[in-house]
């Protein structure tokens, strides 16, 4: 009976979630009737609809029927490094094949060429230094050719890393959209390495496939985000390795690469200072604390590095805000978004993460936090939760501040991926991998997205 109730919960739970969508989308297509000031096509997403196929219409739901019928099977059985590179690689050919839905012109090649993207400003970035100590007087609409929203959007950490691409002779939309997607796809393998590491690999394993098999791929094909999101879980992946005391000097060292790389990614991935907090919260006891020296050491490089360039992060910011208010960010009601993007998020992760999440909430009730950090190897699920609710905290911190107002089922990829390791909780996996997998593939043929 309990496994029933359990159940019935979990089912509440993803109804629940499928309203708050429903709410935002009749209430969105209210507001856009009455007075558009949500600057979407289809609320709560930036999309619209077309039903259409292409060819990863074939292509797609092969891959899902795989994931749903052997991926729990093999996550429990292969080894733990071939593990992660199955997760990889399968995570890249979910994404692929979602993406090549909108064929490779529209769903690869064409996306960060558009006239919001990073590829847009790579003629301007002839003499890097020169351009960096320039970046600030172009970031405010009114300037002399100011940026476009994505570059003026974030720090230049994002563009560098395309004009770079480009000096190599991978220039382009197609070796753009290539990148992120391979990138972006490796952040699952981080995830798995930090649930490993800070709860228990059965954990990590019984996770694997949501975290392949996630309706999160519709946008992690071609989105920049993705990107950003591999960047940010692996620098939380070796500071989980660091604080455990997996070789601590160069593990975090390399973290705090990675966490300075991604202060000058995204302005709101610093954040991820929140589920860092978690991670060092989750750290032995004894060892927790020891690392923190080579993670500064390594974290303080990227900055120096963007400022003795002459670039100022904070007055960027700054103009940033102002920049943002001077657009869409200035129209669009905070009141509706500040529950609508929620709305995105759902669809982002889908019903299975929505049960797990109700499920994460539970487990440090059951057992307390306290018993599960002094006692790690008595309370995996309850260390699980914790990491994962640290995600949902930093999530909701982004929410309230009102710098993300739509078009979060792109911005919020880097939180969102680590909500699909609640998936972990759930009994009868292919059953909620088969919800997943059908609200994927139905997102990205009914709607055409913007990202």
């Amino acid at each position: 009976m309990r496994v029933n109730r359990d159940l019935l919960r979990d089912l509440a739970a993803a109804l629940a979630a499928a309203l708050l969508v429903t709410a935002a989308a009749l209430t969105g297509i209210a507001i856009k009737r009455e007075h558009d000031t949500l600057h979407v096509g289809w609320p709560p997403l930036y999309a619209v609809w077309e039903p259409h196929v292409g060819p990863g219409t074939f292509v797609a739901p092969v891959v899902a029927i795989a994931v749903v019928a052997y991926g729990p099977l093999l996550a429990a059985r292969l080894p733990w490094r071939a593990l992660l590179f199955t997760a990889w690689g399968t995570s890249m050919a979910w994404t692929f094949s979602l993406a090549l839905i909108d064929g490779w012109h529209w769903g690869i090649a064409r996306r960060l060429t558009t006239a919001y993207e990073y590829l847009q400003v790579i003629d301007r970035f002839h003499d890097i230094p020169d351009t960096l100590r320039d970046f600030t007087n172009h970031i405010l609409i009114g300037s002399p050719d100011h940026w476009p929203p994505h570059v003026a959007g974030h720090p230049p950490g994002a563009t560098v890393t395309f004009v770079l691409l480009d000096r190599i002779g991978l220039g382009g939309g197609a070796w753009a959209g290539v990148w992120c997607i391979v990138v972006g796809a490796a952040a699952s393998a981080a995830i798995l390495v930090t649930v490993r590491v800070l709860a228990s690999e059965t954990l990590a394993r019984r996770a694997a496939p949501f975290l392949v098999l996630a309706p999160a791929a519709v946008w992690m094909g071609t989105s920049a985000d993705g990107y950003f999101a591999a960047v940010a879980a692996w620098a939380v992946a070796f500071l989980a390795l660091a604080v455990t005391g997996h070789r601590p000097r160069a593990t975090g060292l390399a973290s705090g690469l990675l966490f300075g790389l991604t202060a000058y990614l995204s302005y709101g991935l610093t954040l991820y200072a929140l589920i860092a907090g978690g991670v060092l919260l989750l750290g032995s006891r004894s060892r927790r604390l020891r690392p923190l020296p080579y993670v500064l050491a390594g974290f303080v490089v990227v900055p120096a590095v963007f400022t003795l360039l002459g670039f100022n992060w904070w007055e960027a910011y700054h103009l940033l805000v102002e920049r943002y208010y001077q657009g869409a960010g200035g129209l669009r009601p905070y009141g509706y978004w500040v529950w609508a993007n929620l709305a995105c998020t759902v669809l982002v992760v889908g019903p299975a993460t929505v049960a797990g999440l109700r499920r994460a909430g539970a487990a440090p009730v059951r057992k307390g936090v306290r018993v599960c950090l002094r006692t790690p190897a008595d309370a995996p699920e309850t260390r699980l939760a914790l990491l994962v609710l640290a995600a949902l905290l930093a999530l909701l911190a982004a929410d309230f501040s009102g710098m993300s107002k739509a078009e979060t089922e792109r911005i919020w990829l880097p939180f969102a991926l680590w909500l699909l390791a609640a998936g972990a909780f759930l009994p009868r996996p292919r059953a909620w991998l088969t919800a997943q997998a059908a609200l994927a593939l139905l997102l990205n043929h009914l709607l055409l997205t913007g990202w």
